[in-house]
């Protein structure tokens, strides 16, 4: 294949303590052999650090949050390709994605921006909420979990779970509480920042393991590794993690692609058991943080959706490295001020 030059809207530039697949996402972009790419970057906030990434991020735009709608979206979305003329838009985040699947079409027919991602069908059946339903469906074993709308509801679930579990929010965030009273604080957290309802899961003890993959949307499997956490963090983050083989692991995430059709990126969560179960914790409908693994491993996932969303006949990405790890690291960045005010006041820099 040729080299093509595209222009790439990125968004989740949020490299902190809880990071965004942005930068990663980018930085496989950069590796590609197939292309070379100009990045746009999508903002929320003036403090995403990947704004300030310029090796990385030639130009970014800020755009408005999720909760305002589609109409403030896809009419910031029209501003910013009628200056950049965008070729592919990829979307990062899971409060996100609702908007830019509804306006897939639009942007497509309307302005040639291209994206491949899940269908609506697909993002909702993969909910947390609906996980349990999901794997009774799919043959997979899932823990236990209720949704809950109150805190009225927190006093019955001693009769239905066992101590410790786990809190989660809709989107992110996860905490373990080992008694019921501690869920209450965990509940009013993570309700405030991303809504209801609030999951409670059973704890499964075990290895976590997570696949990131990508499905065609006919059932194939075009890439998938697996990896093992190393280090997780107090908000269940993986700050290290290394490459396995695990063929039970891609069987199930093969499965998973096949049954469902899955159209685009995923990330799977998995414990496996001391007794070698894999009990499947979440399904997120885009890359994972640590996305630039599977690059370093030998399959790049951010090039191969670039080609999937231009319609590029692709072959499934096969072999992968074991054995290769990554490490997160704190990096200081020193930008100027005016350059903070810059994106601050007009929305771009």
């Amino acid at each position: 294949m040729k080299k093509y030059d595209l222009t790439i809207a990125v968004t989740g530039l949020n490299a902190i303590d809880s990071p965004g697949p942005g930068v990663p996402v980018i930085r496989a972009l950069k590796k590609s052999r197939e292309f070379k790419v100009r990045i746009i970057g999508l903002s929320y906030d003036t403090l995403e650090p990947g704004i300030y990434l310029h090796n990385l991020v030639d130009k970014t735009y800020q755009i408005p949050y999720p909760s305002t709608g589609t109409k403030s979206l896809l009419q910031r979305l029209e501003e910013i390709h009628s200056k950049e003329k965008l070729d592919v838009l990829i979307p990062n985040f899971d409060a996100e994605l609702y908007n830019f699947i509804k306006l897939s079409s639009v942007l497509e027919e309307k302005y040639n921006i291209k994206m491949f991602l899940p269908t609506l069908e697909q993002f909702e059946q993969r909910h947390k909420s609906n996980l349990n339903e999901f794997g009774l469906k799919h043959g997979i074993k899932v823990p236990h979990s209720k949704a809950i709308f109150s805190v009225n509801e927190i006093p019955a679930l001693i009769s239905e779970f066992n101590f410790p579990v786990f809190v989660k929010g809709k989107f992110y965030e996860a905490y373990k509480a080992d008694t019921l009273d501690q869920i209450v604080p965990f509940f009013n957290k993570i309700s405030a920042k991303w809504g209801l309802p609030v999951l409670i899961q059973e704890l499964v003890y075990g290895t976590e393991v997570n696949v990131t993959a990508i499905g065609d949307g006919n059932g194939k499997t075009v890439g998938a590794v697996p990896m093992r956490k190393q280090y997780v963090t107090d908000k269940g983050k993986a700050w290290a993690g290394i490459s396995i083989e695990d063929d039970k692991l891609l069987d199930i995430t093969g499965k998973i692609i096949k049954e469902t059709k899955w159209r685009g990126c995923l990330e799977l969560e998995f414990v496996k058991s001391v007794r070698d179960t894999y009990y499947l914790l979440e399904i997120n409908p885009r890359f994972p943080a640590w996305i630039y693994l599977a690059a370093g491993c030998g399959q790049n996932h951010p090039e191969t959706y670039v080609k999937l969303a231009l319609g590029k006949k692709t072959k499934a990405l096969k072999k992968y490295e074991v054995g290769k790890m990554f490490i997160r690291y704190s990096y200081d960045l020193i930008i100027d001020l005016k350059e903070f005010e810059k994106i601050s006041t007009t929305g771009e820099l």
